[in-house]
């Protein structure tokens, strides 16, 4: 039988996705399956975020960034050894140039096209705009879907796309790498990193690791945070990441000597700032750092009105985690019961881990080279 050989094309390449490429990869070639990745650079507000990835076997191309009336599109050429594949995954990003050509030449060729997507657009300001409908219109014009989340699934679906040609891939991060950099943190780090931020043993820590963008509700956090303030006056707040909304933070702890910002962090340095908190601060934009939060057993608090990822499904409140509705006064409230309760915080950290060994990398490469297979397999989507 002839090895099969698929191409999968990126925008860029995230540190957090080094391992599922490295994983995916052997997993197809044990199925006679040949993979490459193709990927571009970050743009200026891309850049700013510090999560760049790399590997050595990835095919990296020059990106073309086109900005008009406000909004940027994104053009990149794939080498001419890769323009012939079994399959080709796109992801659904109305601004990729380069996947039309796709689309219209799927038609007559007999290469698959399939899309690694959400559906929609989770941050989208308005859910009707033309991007989003001219996105949905897009949906139905592939072979294969790869979705995110069950969530994804459901979307796709119910735009009449057929369910048997969807993949939910349960989106996730190297939970196992971050487990193994947790359980090195000793109990000594634990007391050293909290001497270092003057921060007693047994005063409360929040702490929100992510990018710093406008979509994290940055302001929201802080005036909650001060809030807490006046009934924990031990609390602190400790934030991890970077981003064009740095500034925020960087002015608020000024006058808040309990307010942290340490930067980027990574590994196992990260991972210390975890086993020092207790309870994530995220009251905007949820992703795949929610995992984070599953694998350490620190619940994450976040917020309804935010306009979240697919992977905010992970996320039940009162079981997992918090999904307030509201207030910043109405989040503070149920932060302060939770911490005010002790059996019912350890009863959503243990479910909290237990939810860290359903989302697991390994399960989502094994969904993914599953899908591919399946993909492979079928015919071509009239």
């Amino acid at each position: 039988m002839k090895e099969r050989h698929v191409v999968c094309v990126q925008q860029r390449l995230t540190h957090y996705r080094e391992r599922l490429f490295d994983d995916l990869r052997h997993a197809l070639a044990s199925r006679g399956i040949t993979f490459d990745l193709v990927h571009g650079q970050p743009d200026g507000v891309a850049r700013k975020k510090q999560d760049a990835g790399a590997l050595a076997w990835a095919h990296t191309i020059e990106n073309s960034y086109i900005t008009l009336g406000g909004h940027t599109a994104v053009w990149q050429s794939i080498p001419q050894a890769l323009t012939s594949p079994d399959l080709i995954i796109l992801t659904q990003e109305s601004k990729l140039l380069a996947n039309y050509p796709w689309l219209i030449r799927r038609r007559i060729h007999p290469t698959r096209v399939a899309y690694w997507g959400h559906g929609r657009n989770f941050q989208a300001e308005r859910a009707n705009s033309l991007r989003e409908r001219w996105k949905k219109l897009l949906v139905g014009q592939v072979d294969w879907w790869f979705a995110y989340t069950e969530m994804s699934r459901e979307i796709v679906r119910a735009q009449g796309y057929p369910d048997t040609r969807i993949t939910a891939l349960d989106n996730a991060i190297d939970n196992e790498g971050f487990l193994k950099e947790l359980a090195s943190v000793s109990g000594n780090d634990v007391v050293s990193l909290r001497s270092s931020l003057g921060i007693d043993m047994n005063a409360p820590v929040g702490l929100f690791c992510g990018s710093l963008y406008g979509d994290k509700r940055l302001g929201f956090m802080i005036d909650a945070a001060d809030k807490i303030r006046e009934v924990f006056s031990d609390f602190h707040l400790v934030v991890i990441g970077d981003g064009p909304n740095a500034f925020e933070i960087r002015e608020a702890q000024v006058s808040r000597p309990w307010l942290h910002w340490v930067g980027v962090r990574k590994g196992v340095e990260k991972a210390a700032y975890f086993r020092i908190a207790n309870l994530v601060f995220n009251p905007g934009a949820v992703g795949l750092h929610v995992l984070d939060s599953f694998c350490a057993g620190v619940p994450m608090a976040t917020t309804t009105e935010a306009r979240h990822g697919p992977e905010a499904a992970y996320l039940k409140d009162g079981h997992n985690g918090l999904m307030v509705s509201g207030s910043a006064e109405q989040y503070v409230s149920a932060v302060i019961r939770l911490l005010s309760d002790k059996t019912a915080y350890e009863t959503m950290r243990a479910n909290a881990l237990a939810d860290a060994k359903r989302y697991t990398l390994d399960n989502m490469v094994e969904r993914f080279a599953e899908g591919i297979e399946r993909c492979l397999a079928a015919p071509k989507k009239k």
